[in-house]
């Protein structure tokens, strides 16, 4: 992690900084990048630039407890990166020269011309930001264009190579049979041809070596068989096996002169496809033309509008990074140039296909979950019809999604335009939120409110919801494509305040969904994480770059929104920026056997484990808010609360139950354990959770009823509801009493006596229609009734 404290004076030496002799020395540095791409044979080029890439990602292995050493080699990859799209944007600009040949020389001075050229645009980003005093996000509006203008130039794929089948399979399903009848492949098929795309760019360069050594060997095999010399013996060979020359021809290719991008020998996508992804030699015309900033990074990249080049009769995926969102928005605009027809059917196939993602993606994260897709109710303001995408209701938390099917980033430079750039953003993220906005305001405006369905244009009554039902209630915009950095910044625009004054805003992608399903497997973590997610979404001047270095925050410091409070409560900053988190991520998705290695989890122990897994199995109104409790608690929190759950549990063979107060940072955790089969006094539960918090001066605590034995896990367990008293009074006396005999102790943890539970004078079993004894309102038989058994009463 490395995590920056931007202090308030700022640095006058910027403002001087020459942005015109800046932006003349870029010109000039790209226009010699042109002049030395087009004196290379581009294939040579191209391998001599892959084989530096792989070397440099070698001499990474192994090396990842030197940090130094770790970032010198991270750096050099997006050197490599930058150069690559430099390479794409001079083929694509201009036709074929009549001959060159390969100068290292030139290689050598090229790689310096374009690391001269990105850290000159990283210094213009600085320079042409630092003096803008207001705009689309009031005063932080410099601070969010110089890292807009930063991500434009240095970020590359910010996402994970081996999950692109994966997202082109869901978002190319709605337009299946379309896809067939346009190009003759299956969304399947194609989201195949994107995977072996790049798998290609990522293992191709192990697999050609692995095919030459085997070809090498089984040379030297039939030399020895011939009894020749291996020169002697090459061209029998390679006569007798042509096949297998063939393959060791490819390899070699793959090896020295970029043959791991040719997609058209590494994937099975179709020629019409493909063309429709690519340049052709000289096709591009605007990218160097004369004009502000030509052949600079703040033009539009070529990379960024189709992701391939043609070379020959191939196709070539030169750069490897921008073929998701580049690739999945040239594949749709050219389907609609082929088929106009479609235009309607698409729009509507991609409002469904976004607006049902979340729920769908995440289905195992919210088992049971209440969903509502087009909910409509009248607007408090004007009294109109309105209507939210999806409503998510799942135990006390409430989901609420407004899907974008558009694209999610503008391909306009945000040095030629911030402010096209900044409405983008307004576009997606503000019609979003305010259309949440409307459908917090309307469940607020009564106790309890209808939900309506639109069937054959008549709107019909499909459900009822009451705000205080719900403890967490998320707003989230959602859109198809990455919107990193502005998923995050989001926050930064002025009109995008906490709905409510309590519950900020979240933007998210589809491309998050698909990470956040592997590492938050259970409801409970899930939303936990959101919970966690949403507090950070609500902090100005807290940047975090995108969903997965939140997501790493997460898992390697948990409540991390209370360490990013503590160090923007300090009088000396007005910036914090947490980078790198994403690292515990990104390590899970490399190698060839990333898919069968465990996803990294926060660390709990076993115990905690075992009761968490009982709320998640019993999923008893409330379960969410007991393992929100439980999972707030910090290393040490949770290692007492295994330490007093094991041992008080182990004792259960002695006494019907046991019951601990553990005090935490927010709210103390009262758990009490039952013996399977034995009854529970439901008033006692209450009223000794009531003193444990009044021992500590609490006015509130969670708690958490765990059903067991000594011997085994947890049967079953759940959150029951308990008010501390504020006032003593003559029913409650009682309960003040045994606070003030509990608070005689100094221990943090604390831990009750074994008391024999004897029935309660006047106790009479309930009834299986009557009110269950828990207080949940809920009847007997469909409570406690369900599990308890009769003969526990």
């Amino acid at each position: 992690m490395i995590t920056s404290m931007v202090k308030k004076n700022s640095n006058e030496d910027l403002r001087d900084g020459g942005i015109e002799a800046l932006r003349q020395e870029m010109e000039l540095a790209a226009n010699r990048i042109r002049e030395l791409v087009l004196s290379l044979p581009p294939h040579d080029l191209l391998g001599y630039i892959f084989a530096r890439h792989i070397k440099a990602a070698m001499a990474q292995i192994g090396n990842d407890h030197d940090q130094e050493q770790s970032d010198g080699v991270k750096e050099l990859l997006n050197q490599n990166q930058f150069l690559l799209e430099y390479v794409h944007a001079v083929l694509a600009s201009h036709t074929e020269p009549v001959k060159v040949s390969f100068d290292e020389a030139k290689c050598a001075e090229l790689f310096e011309q374009s690391e001269k050229l990105r850290q000159q645009a990283l210094l213009f980003a600085v320079v042409s930001s630092v003096d803008t005093k207001d705009g689309a996000f009031g005063p932080d509006t410099a601070d969010v264009e110089f890292r807009a203008k930063c991500t434009w130039v240095i970020l590359r794929g910010n996402r994970y190579q081996v999950l692109e089948g994966e997202f082109y399979r869901y978002v190319l399903a709605p337009h299946d049979e379309v896809l067939k009848e346009v190009y003759g492949a299956s969304a399947n098929e194609i989201a195949d041809g994107f995977q072996a795309m790049a798998d290609t760019m990522r293992t191709g360069h192990a697999t050609a070596i692995a095919e030459m050594t085997k070809q090498m060997e089984a040379v030297k095999a039939f030399a020895s068989s011939q009894s020749k010399p291996l020169s002697e013996a090459m061209k029998g060979w390679i006569n007798a096996n042509a096949d297998q020359a063939k393959a060791a021809r490819y390899a070699l290719d793959d090896i020295v002169r970029g043959g791991i991008a040719n997609v058209t020998r590494h994937t099975k996508l179709p020629s019409a496809l493909l063309a429709d992804l690519a340049y052709q030699r000289g096709e591009e015309t605007e990218f160097f033309s004369a004009g502000e900033f030509s052949g600079t990074p703040y033009r539009t990249l070529p990379a960024r509008k189709k992701p391939l080049i043609q070379l020959g009769t191939d196709y070539y995926a030169v750069d490897p990074c921008f073929t998701r969102d580049a690739g999945y928005r040239a594949l749709l605009y050219n389907l609609l140039v082929r088929m106009p027809s479609y235009k309607q059917d698409f729009k509507d196939r991609q409002k469904t296909m976004s607006e049902l993602a979340f729920a769908d993606i995440l289905s195992s994260q919210l088992p049971g979950a209440k969903i509502f897709h087009e909910v409509y109710y009248k607007d408090t303001a004007n009294k109109e019809w309105a209507e939210n995408d999806t409503l998510i209701l799942i135990d006390d938390v409430l989901i609420l999604v407004e899907a974008k099917a558009g694209a999610a980033a503008t391909i306009a430079s945000p040095a030629l335009d911030f402010g096209r750039h900044a409405q983008s953003v307004q576009d997606l993220v503000i019609k979003a939120y305010k259309q949440c906005d409307r459908f917090f305001s309307y469940i607020s405006s009564k106790d309890e409110v209808p939900l309506y369905s639109l069937v054959k244009g008549k709107y019909e009554e499909c459900g009822r919801i009451r705000r205080t039902d719900y403890r967490v209630m998320l707003p989230i915009g959602l859109t198809v494509e990455s919107f990193s950095p502005f998923s995050a910044y989001c926050k930064e625009l002025p009109v995008v305040e906490p709905l409510l004054g309590s519950h900020p805003f979240i933007s998210m992608s589809i491309d998050d969904l698909f990470v956040l399903k592997r590492f938050l497997t259970t409801p409970g973590e899930f939303a936990h994480y959101m919970e966690v997610r949403q507090a950070v979404a609500g902090m100005r001047r807290a940047h975090i770059f995108d969903e997965f270095d939140h997501l790493g925050a997460y898992l390697t410091k948990n409540r991390f929104d209370l360490e990013i409070a503590d160090q923007l409560a300090n009088d000396n900053a007005n910036l914090v920026v947490w980078d790198g988190m994403c690292s515990v991520v990104d390590k899970h998705f490399e190698g060839e056997n990333w898919a069968l290695n465990p996803v990294p989890k926060q660390d709990y122990p076993e115990e905690v484990l075992l009761l968490l897994a009982a709320l998640d199995g019993t999923r008893e109104k409330g379960w969410l808010s007991a393992e929100s409790s439980i999972r707030d608690l910090c290393t040490d929190g949770r290692n007492d609360l295994a330490k007093y759950l094991g041992k008080l549990r182990s004792s259960l063979h002695k006494y019907p139950a046991r019951h601990f107060l553990l005090g935490g940072k927010i709210i103390p955790l009262f758990v009490w354990l039952q013996k399977h089969g034995q009854e529970i006094d439901w008033k006692k539960v209450r009223d000794k959770a009531s003193a444990s918090a009044l021992s500590v001066n609490a006015t509130s605590v969670v708690c958490v009823v765990a059903i067991g034995n000594a011997d085994g896990a947890y049967q079953r367990a759940y959150r029951l509801d308990v008010s501390v008293p504020k006032i003593k009074t003559k029913e409650n006396e009682h309960v003040f009493e045994d606070a003030a005999r509990l608070s005689s102790s100094d221990r943090v943890v604390k831990l009750q006596p074994p008391e024999p539970l004897a029935r309660p004078v006047g106790f009479k079993k309930p009834g299986r229609n009557d009110p269950c004894p828990c207080g949940s309102g809920t009847k007997y038989k469909k409570c406690h009734g369900n599990y308890m058994g009769s003969e526990r009463w």
